[in-house]
């Protein structure tokens, strides 16, 4: 298929807003990310970037998640481990659902996506960390699910690599996905 199919299905998407229900999904904003040794760029905004999402949301009762990604028992990424909670730059207020993920998908071997249908969403709007890992991976499969994707442009976030810098880490995915696998949207644009 091509890309202008993709492009007029995201117009139509952004166009017939109350067709669809999106809910947020926040991938892995947890201690050991955000506080690690490899500092993630622009770190802060995003953070701040995240909490405005997470009052739109909420101003919308649209259900918003967050994935912590865990490791095997024993490993410093165990489940319960500190470097797996929320970072608490993030405003919780008690209403969102957390969840447990071990692939970078976060739909693989978790309930996200029957959660997602049983509060009536049929689009997830997708942020967080790490770009080329479990945001590209989540992107991609929503759609695949039947989800309508939405990414926002300036709402995910990793480290510089010894190939990349994370700034050109996160325009080639912008730029990758965009159409065939999600809508790209700034979040100051995004209304639930």
């Amino acid at each position: 298929m091509d890309r202008a199919f993709f492009y007029a299905r995201a117009s139509l998407v952004q166009t017939q807003g109350d067709a669809s229900m999106y809910a947020l999904l926040i991938l892995d904003i947890q201690v050991g990310l955000v506080h690690g040794t490899e500092r993630p760029w622009r770190c802060g905004e995003l953070l701040e970037t995240l909490n405005a999402l997470m009052d739109k949301a909420r101003s919308a009762a649209a259900p918003i998640f967050l994935a912590r990604h865990i490791g095997p028992a024993g490993s410093p990424i165990e489940s319960g481990s500190p470097l797996t909670m929320i970072a608490e730059e993030l405003n919780l207020l008690g209403g969102e659902v957390v969840f447990e993920k071990r692939r970078p998908n976060a739909f693989e071997m978790t309930e996200l996506a029957a959660s997602l249908r049983s509060c009536g969403a049929t689009g997830v709007v997708i942020t967080g960390m790490k770009t080329q890992y479990c945001v590209d991976s989540t992107c991609r499969a929503a759609r695949d699910l039947g989800f309508d994707a939405v990414l926002v442009a300036d709402g995910h976030t990793c480290s510089d690599t010894p190939v990349m810098k994370a700034e050109d880490i996160v325009a080639h995915h912008n730029a990758t996905l965009d159409g065939p696998f999600c809508q790209l949207v700034r979040a100051e644009e995004w209304r639930f």
